[in-house]
């Protein structure tokens, strides 16, 4: 199905560092993949991760949550131990069908297009709707084994824009099939940054790189794409100037908004 956004205003996003970002939705308060701790180096299966920068926001003074958006709960770039631990006092988790099953009774996992609503203060509803991610090159039989399940999401209302936040998705033809559902989108929130590791894939992409990410914004239509995902990680090997360059060169650039940064 098309779009059926019949609003223009674009929706104020705090971008937090790393994959992590606030926006009010319909009279709601949404977190993305909440990563919180300071910087620090974390093992992981063939490796480590390494934080290079800080959150631009304590977790205690973010106010009110009412919804976490978590692409993944399983890498700790997405989900941190600071993050983990939020998400206690939010009600409601919305992740991936093993994430819904590993995170307990708050958690809800969204299986491709699955959608759920959710009531909005006052009158009306929010529909999210949870949409494919592949979190790296290949197919996702080929791919999940390796580096887990993902999910996007889609959000929709009556009266409100249409919000699409990618996750950690590496593939453009999962883009195409958003688009067809959903597009045109008003506000995407892509992650991006390029990252890679010699020891997955032979060093191929497991998420979208910067002309990548302006391939998505013209594949969905997007007024605004909002960036994520391409700080603060060193493992990310594309950064704010590589996304503008490729922004500039795609002829988008008006429509990339970098966000309200802390």
């Amino acid at each position: 199905m098309a779009g059926t956004s019949t609003s223009t205003e674009q929706i104020p996003i705090r971008v937090l560092g790393g994959p992590t970002a606030l926006f009010e939705y319909g009279g709601l308060r949404f977190l993305t993949d909440p990563t919180f701790d300071a910087p620090r180096d974390y093992h992981v299966p063939g490796g480590q991760l390494t934080k290079t920068a800080p959150s631009s926001v304590d977790p205690a003074d973010l106010g009110r949550l009412d919804v976490v958006l978590l692409s993944h709960d399983e890498h700790p770039d997405n989900l941190d131990d600071s993050g983990r631990a939020l998400l206690a006092d939010v009600p409601l988790t919305l992740t991936t069908p093993g994430g819904g099953q590993r995170l307990g009774k708050a958690a809800k996992g969204l299986a491709d297009w699955e959608s759920i609503e959710l009531d909005r203060p006052g009158d009306g509803t929010i529909t999210v709707t949870g949409v494919p991610a592949i979190h790296g090159p290949g197919a996702r039989e080929e791919v999940e084994p390796i580096t887990g399940q993902v999910v996007g999401f889609v959000l929709t209302g009556e009266g409100l824009p249409t919000v699409y936040v990618s996750g950690d998705n590496a593939s453009l033809d999962l883009v195409k099939q958003i688009a067809e559902r959903f597009g045109p989108v008003d506000t995407a929130i892509l992650f991006a940054g390029a990252p890679r590791f010699d020891v997955l894939f032979d060093g191929a992409l497991i998420v979208l790189d910067s002309a990548q990410t302006a391939e998505a914004a013209k594949i969905l239509g997007a007024r605004r794409v909002v960036p994520v995902h391409y700080d603060s990680w060193a493992h990310f090997t594309e950064g704010r100037d590589e996304l503008v360059g490729a922004f500039t060169a795609a002829g988008l650039l008006d429509h990339l908004d970098l966000g309200d940064r802390g």
